[in-house]
């Protein structure tokens, strides 16, 4: 069976990471990737932390597998022909520059588009192609901040945090997947691409579903409460009395249950805390119950009991801990490939599975430039005019 974005082939003139993740994606997906990059330097992780023995970086090779990489000098106009020569051939268009940038270059989706009205055409920016902060700047945590969500992340007496993710970045690369798709599925009915635009604001915003619910609902600007649920009572980490960590969610049909685990038998008999607004009336009372409890326990075997009796239950585990487990191992979610220069490299596999066919292979990200001349060749270029292109420095 034929991957599923099979046949589709893309040009990706992405860097860094939110747009890069999603390209990644696209090719593990079947899409043949075509990255283009600065001569000599180029996609600006290749130079981050950490970088390995033969100073190829991780952080680069986290998000840009299974793609073809060519230089091309974009300031220079021969580089700019030989990109729209490309994009004329390639089916999604992906970019992250600040709006207008592409346009000056003279390669815009209307430039684009022009010589292939089939084009879809994803801009991937901080702040989207309109309003007064489309020109603005910004990484990761600078959305974080600016949407709300570093302001209610932490705990309620300490100072705001940031995830322990990529959020902003990881969660805006997934909605550059779904532009893509969706402009693929509209060719699909209507024969002709579209332009998208997807601004890492937007997606931050949108996160804060229901968040906004709750302001809308209660006037109610969502504040930091740690790991507890601000509607929800039972749901928050625990310390169980060996120092482990383990976080319990449960809702009215838990109640009962995890009262008889933990030897709290007012607590579950007591007709005030048998529903959920109850207990959230009486949170005080009973999170102090139940840390009181949880601390005469040992973790592990405590999760055991919760979870034979059906209570939501897990362990706070760690990076390492997490991508250790049996049941991560059995679904394939660590996978490898082996690097020209690095050699043998574990990676995460793209997480959607096909039931009807054996996962995409984990490819290895690409060398700079280690396709130039094939795509080039492919575009119709000759030798002469590839070895023209490279004298000039406009190809490394």
């Amino acid at each position: 069976m034929s991957p599923p974005l099979a046949g589709v082939t893309v040009l990706d003139f992405s860097r860094v990471l939110a747009a890069p993740m999603a390209t990644q994606v696209l090719a593990e997906l079947g899409a043949t990737v075509v990255k283009v990059e600065r001569p000599g330097s180029g996609d600006e992780t290749r130079g981050f932390e950490p970088r390995l023995p033969h100073g190829e970086s991780a952080y680069f090779f986290a998000f840009n597998r299974g793609k073809r990489s060519i230089t091309l000098d974009l300031k220079d106009e021969r580089g700019r022909d030989v990109a729209r020569r490309l994009a004329a051939r390639a089916d999604v268009v992906v970019e992250n520059f600040l709006p207008g940038t592409m346009d000056r270059l003279g390669l815009g989706y209307a430039d684009l588009a022009a010589d292939n009205p089939s084009l879809v055409y994803v801009s991937a920016t901080g702040f989207g192609q309109t309003g007064p902060d489309r020109l603005r700047k910004g990484y990761d945590t600078v959305f974080q901040a600016l949407s709300g969500t570093m302001a209610m992340t932490g705990e309620p007496d300490g100072p705001p945090s940031k995830s322990g993710i990529r959020l902003a970045d990881m969660s805006s690369g997934l909605w550059v997947v779904i532009a893509v798709l969706t402009g693929l599925a509209g060719r699909g009915a209507s024969g002709r691409g579209r332009h998208l635009d997807v601004a890492m604001m937007d997606v931050q915003l949108s996160l804060h579903a229901l968040n906004a619910a709750r302001l809308f609902a209660l006037d109610e600007d969502p504040s930091r409460t740690g790991t507890e649920h601000p509607g929800r009572v039972p749901s928050a980490a625990f310390q169980a009395g060996d120092g482990g960590w383990l976080h319990i969610s449960g809702s009215d049909q838990h109640w009962v249950p995890l009262c008889g685990v933990l030897g709290l038998a007012e607590l579950g008999a007591d007709p005030e805390l048998a529903g959920n607004a109850g207990r959230v009336a009486q949170r005080d009372r009973v999170m102090r119950a139940l840390r009181g409890a949880i601390a005469q326990h040992e973790r592990d075997q405590l999760v055991e009991e919760l979870r034979a009796v059906d209570v939501p239950v897990g362990e706070v585990r760690s990076v390492r801990e997490a991508l250790a487990d049996p049941h991560v191992a059995a679904r394939g979610v660590v996978g490898g490939f082996t690097h020209p220069t690095e050699g043998e490299f574990a990676a995460l596999r793209t997480p959607l599975r096909d039931c009807g066919a054996e996962p995409p292979p984990t490819v290895a990200p690409p060398l700079l430039g280690a396709d130039t001349d094939a795509v080039l060749t492919e575009a119709g270029l000759s030798p002469a005019d590839i070895e023209a292109l490279r004298g000039a420095g406009v190809i490394g």
